[in-house]
């Protein structure tokens, strides 16, 4: 019998999939993915999400702002991105944080709509998906003023090295990997995919971006979540079934999935 998995970081509603959705669905079915989280960017992708989590099965939803994105925020997001929190099938709120790689956004309205997005998350105590990128101190920093969710959360997609990721786990957090781990020139991440702790360990695809071996450059999808699991599981010197099982039940409990 196949191990079911959770794919915790997807956008399943980007354009890239527009044409073949139902496909993705189904390919999604056959890899043993029984479950997928379409995390939002912005206000419209958040209503976006929460609607596909209420029409499909094993789907749900996030609601939130990346800071891709902070810069062209509507003056009512927090009251619209509450209002779509409270919706069937949403359990968190994100990805939020900081990206000082791209810098599509400045860094005070970066770290001003990350703030936002916290005290909410707070309010309404529910966990928190983070991105970071080129920015880990002053995402800590502002984790450490302002304080995180009791709900707790995730750094997705990690990518900062192992004392970081110590200091993440220290505050609570989950740590997720994706299609990087499984790069040949990626020995950082495998070291940590190694050390955290397994009742802390989260795994996701990030589609349709970081497709992982043996698919990259190619179109990501929730059916490559598998080739995240089997090189963790290679690494940690773990059954794949078990690696399943466990980030399965991770996942569950942080999102408080029933």
């Amino acid at each position: 019998m196949q191990a079911e998995l959770f794919d915790t970081h997807v956008h399943l509603n980007d354009v890239q999939f527009a044409n073949d959705l139902e496909q993705v669905f189904q390919r999604m079915a056959e890899a043993g993915v029984t479950r997928a989280l379409c995390v939002a960017f912005d206000v419209p992708s958040s209503e976006e999400t929460a609607a596909m989590a209420q029409s499909r099965p094993g789907v749900y939803a996030s609601a939130g702002v990346h800071p891709h994105d902070a810069g062209d925020v509507p003056e009512d997001y927090l009251t619209r991105l509450a209002e779509l929190a409270r919706r069937p099938g949403v359990v968190a709120l994100g990805e939020m944080g900081l990206d000082y790689y791209r810098d599509l956004s400045p860094r005070p309205v970066q770290q001003k709509v990350f703030r936002e997005q916290l005290a909410l998350a707070r309010e309404l105590e529910m966990p928190v998906i983070i991105h970071a990128r080129d920015a880990f101190g002053d995402l800590l920093d502002i984790l450490r003023s302002d304080g995180i969710s009791p709900a707790g959360g995730v750094m997705h997609c990690f990518s900062g090295s192992w004392e970081v990721a110590r200091d993440c786990l220290d505050m609570g957090f989950y740590i997720s990997l994706a299609g990087p781990v499984t790069f040949k020139n990626a020995p950082k991440l495998k070291d940590i995919a190694a050390r955290v702790p397994a009742e802390r360990l989260l795994i996701e695809t990030d589609c349709p971006y970081l497709a992982p071996e043996p698919c990259r450059g190619r179109r990501n999808e929730p059916a490559y979540v598998r080739y995240v699991a089997e090189h963790i599981a290679a690494l940690r010197d773990t059954p794949v079934e078990e690696l399943a099982r466990i980030t399965t039940a991770n996942a569950l409990r942080l999102f408080r999935i029933e």
